[in-house]
């Protein structure tokens, strides 16, 4: 999926030009997309299957923004159930009533519109968007959300000569439908079908593992420039690994925050992970060149089938890509050595990132630490009856009216500020269970996965500085080996099964705020919680009002009228 096809200068002018367009409507532009979510039938691995488009697109439409731009998004619901739409890494300044998902917002039902207004407020970077209810994701309704530097920031490499978006995946031939049933029922997911890459099926670089006639995604270059990649694990559930032959790739940003510039021969990219890397094609271009994302910490002999395979092809490419494919890390049983990867990525302190001020301004190694919280995650349960996955022994129940709604309507009981601290001795259960953070407190989160799979966690509303990660179990002198100075600034990290990771996050962004696991599967069986911040003191700037069409449902469905307006 190429961002753009035209020159640096053009995409300058493009933007340049819809921008003045709107300046008139606030002191900040408004960029404004419409979004029509609907099923369509395609065969990205050969067998037809029902996935959710936008636009009648799959992958959905890219969007495109800059910092401090005001976005307005239509969604209509063409689907058949319910659909909240989710915006991870957008942190929503004062504003989680855009959230997009079912602890702070009333779902969309079919056949109903409804619009999402908010600020890309002191932000840049690569991200993506997706349905967040139900395993939807599973079966598409994602694209990417790119935020452009203003021109006044400078960013810290020369413009690259080209802009491409790489949406990768593991992707199974079963709907998402199917795939809840099969948890309901307490199965596990087994082994995807396949990866895609920009919504296509591999390359036949193996006439045994592929079949004829897949369609596949190829990527038109020219010898001697430099391509900025903007790549997304956008799968249910599988650590991929990223690689272009015979190319290296120069990591600048994860997720908004630019890096300490390194060069890779292949990187891992997670659930629920963005990253941007540089690409120089400096090969002679014999012929083309294979783009590949495997399925990593698996048994890869057996998985061998789940690789997503496209092509890099030079203008005065020679000839199609043949032979073996580049090989992935062998250090699958060396755990030690695959951590050093993640450890190794340092921000870039001196670069600007929104604003004109370095990246490592703030001194987050200087700041007292208020609340620790110890998150350990387990392998599924059954509780009550039914598989289901748990943080700290609850297993996240979703409450019929929105928190924040719930308190703004004095609706008592929607949810409960008792998160536990720490894992405690007790049967598991399922709750409301919330964690009830302190506004402008600075948190220490430890991310103990005590489970078989690597997983990923994702904090919405904020970034988070990632200080330590390691093997076995966090204690208090682990905090010894913490990076204090130069840490990635980041909102998904992954957490390596049998090993914790932690986060430090300075909460001065009001509101109800999701943090869970982006693996699908353990997401939908309810790992996760809410963190609730409000300020004791409100007098309306640090928390926004309710939008005027906010959706109410639970114990304030009576007060929801219908409104829909189709999108032509």
């Amino acid at each position: 999926m190429a961002l753009f096809h035209s020159s640096s200068t053009s995409l300058f002018l493009l933007i340049h030009i819809a921008l003045l367009s709107t300046l008139s409507l606030a002191a900040d532009p408004t960029v404004s997309y419409d979004f029509k979510l609907s099923y369509i039938t395609v065969s990205p691995l050969g067998v037809p299957q029902k996935v959710i488009a936008v636009n009648g697109q799959f992958p959905g439409p890219l969007v495109n923004a800059t910092t401090n731009n005001n976005v307005v998004i239509n969604v209509r619901n063409d689907l058949d159930e319910n659909l909240l739409m989710t915006w991870p890494g957008i942190q929503m300044r004062r504003n989680s009533w855009q959230d997009g998902v079912l602890g702070t917002n009333c779902p969309i039902p079919p056949n109903w519109d409804w619009t999402y207004s908010f600020q890309l407020k002191d932000q840049i970077g690569s991200f993506f968007y997706y349905p967040s209810l139900n395993l939807q994701r599973a079966s598409g309704g994602f694209g990417p959300f790119v935020i452009n530097n203003r021109a006044i920031i400078q960013i810290p490499f020369a413009q690259p000569d080209g802009d491409f978006v790489l949406l990768i995946g593991d992707w199974y031939t079963r709907n998402h439908s199917a795939l809840r049933a099969d948890l309901d029922s307490g199965k596990d997911l087994g082994m995807p079908d396949g990866v895609l890459i920009n919504g296509k099926g591999p390359y036949r670089y193996n006439t045994t593992l592929v079949p004829d006639g897949l369609p596949y995604e190829t990527i038109k270059v020219d010898p001697g420039k430099t391509y900025r990649f903007r790549v997304h694990n956008v799968g249910t559930s599988t650590s991929l690994n990223f690689r272009i032959q015979g190319h290296n790739l120069l990591l600048v940003e994860t997720e908004g925050h630019y890096t300490v510039q390194q060069n890779f021969s292949s990187f891992d990219i997670h659930v629920g992970q963005s990253c941007s890397f540089l690409v120089t094609m400096d090969q002679n271009a014999t012929s083309d060149y294979y783009i590949v994302a495997s399925a990593r910490f698996v048994n890869e002999s057996l998985w061998q089938k789940v690789t997503g395979v496209g092509i890099l092809q030079y203008s005065n490419s020679k000839g199609s890509a043949t032979g073996p494919l580049p090989e992935a890390p062998s250090d699958i049983y060396n755990q030690w050595s695959a951590m050093n990867q993640p450890k190794a990525i340092r921000q870039n302190t001196t670069a600007s990132g929104a604003r004109p001020n370095p990246q490592g301004s703030f001194h987050y190694g200087s700041i007292n630490v208020t609340d620790t919280y110890v998150l350990r995650s387990l392998p599924p349960s059954t509780i009550d009856g039914k598989l289901r996955a748990t943080l700290n022994g609850i297993s996240f129940v979703n409450p019929d009216t929105p928190m924040r709604l719930a308190d703004l309507n004095q609706v008592k009981g929607s949810y409960k500020l008792d998160f536990p601290s720490e894992p405690l001795n007790r049967p598991l259960r399922r709750d409301t269970s919330v964690i009830n953070a302190t506004y402008k407190g600075f948190i220490e989160v430890i991310l103990q996965n005590n489970d078989t799979k690597m997983q990923s966690f994702h904090m919405n509303g904020y970034s988070f500085f990632v200080v330590g990660m390691d093997w076995g179990i966090w204690s208090e002198n682990s905090r010894g080996s913490y990076n204090k100075w130069d840490s990635i600034s980041r909102c998904t990290i992954e957490v390596y099964p049998g090993g914790w990771t932690a986060v430090l996050a300075s909460l001065d962004n009001v509101g109800i705020w999701n943090l869970r696991v982006e693996n699908l599967d353990r997401w939908y069986l309810g790992q996760e919680t809410y963190m609730k911040i409000t300020n004791p003191e409100e007098n309306g700037e640090t928390e926004m009002a309710p939008p005027d069409n906010v959706l109410f449902c639970g114990a304030l469905a009576s007060k929801q009228k219908y409104v829909s307006e189709t999108i032509s």
